[in-house]
């Protein structure tokens, strides 16, 4: 049984899936809440405590999923979002992603899925606000790449780098294993948790987005790709 105290927010349009959603989630023992509407999910983010968003895409009216993401993140609210797109193609997760959410699924999908997608985000959650109690360094550095922990901005040279929530997760991993060359296998569990389905390319597609903000201007790539093995940061040797 999931813990009774997480809150979660289900932004869907079709009534069939959101029924189907908060029957199965509100039996798992979650406290669940439904809109329809996503300026209505922004009003709630703001007046209430959300513990997760799972989001659709295509929603009515003026603020779709992904505008409602976008604007969850600039107001600095990193509660973990799972966004349902109508088909899995790229554009869609990417769009998704870029705009701040922590995972995707497409529809259809087995609720089975979706459950221990979010159980691993609500315990990625728990372990950051864990780890903002210990002790940790202002800023990383490698290269000319730099991270700092307290704006939670990267920085290549001078030129300023916002990153999503998931992406400076991800950069900080590697920062604190500079050289260290990480398994899928690794990344996938200290990132996304241990439940999280091993045949997804959430991991993959994160790292191209990283890598594209982190050379926007022509930079040297410092996210080199392990071939059969996973991802390290280090310079590519010549």
């Amino acid at each position: 049984m999931s813990e009774p105290d997480a809150n979660i927010l289900i932004v869907e349009d079709e009534r069939s899936i959101a029924s189907f959603l908060r029957r199965g989630l509100v039996f798992e023992g979650y406290d669940v809440r439904v809109t329809d509407s996503g300026a209505e999910a922004l009003q709630i983010t703001r007046d209430t405590e959300v513990d997760l968003i799972v989001l659709d895409i295509m929603l009515p009216g003026e603020v779709d999923g992904v505008e409602v993401c976008r604007r969850i993140r600039e107001a600095g609210d990193q509660v973990p979002i799972l966004m349902l797109t109508a088909r899995d193609e790229v554009a869609d997760r990417v769009a998704g992603l870029d705009a701040g959410a922590d995972d995707y699924m497409a529809k259809p999908f087995a609720f089975e899925e979706l459950l221990a997608r979010l159980r691993a985000l609500l315990r990625r959650k728990d372990s950051r606000g864990e780890q903002r109690e210990e002790e940790t360094p202002d800023s990383f550095t490698f290269s000319d790449l730099r991270l700092d922990t307290t704006t939670r901005y990267a920085y290549r040279g001078e030129r300023q780098i916002e990153l999503t929530a998931r992406e400076f997760d991800l950069l900080l991993l590697f920062l604190r294993h500079p050289q260290q060359v990480m398994t899928r296998e690794l990344i996938m569990e200290r990132i996304w948790g241990d439940d999280f389905p091993g045949e997804s390319n959430v991991l993959e597609v994160t790292i191209s987005n990283l890598r594209r903000r982190l050379e926007a201007e022509g930079e040297i790539r410092l996210l080199q790709t392990v071939r059969g093995v996973g991802y390290a940061l280090r310079e590519q040797s010549s």
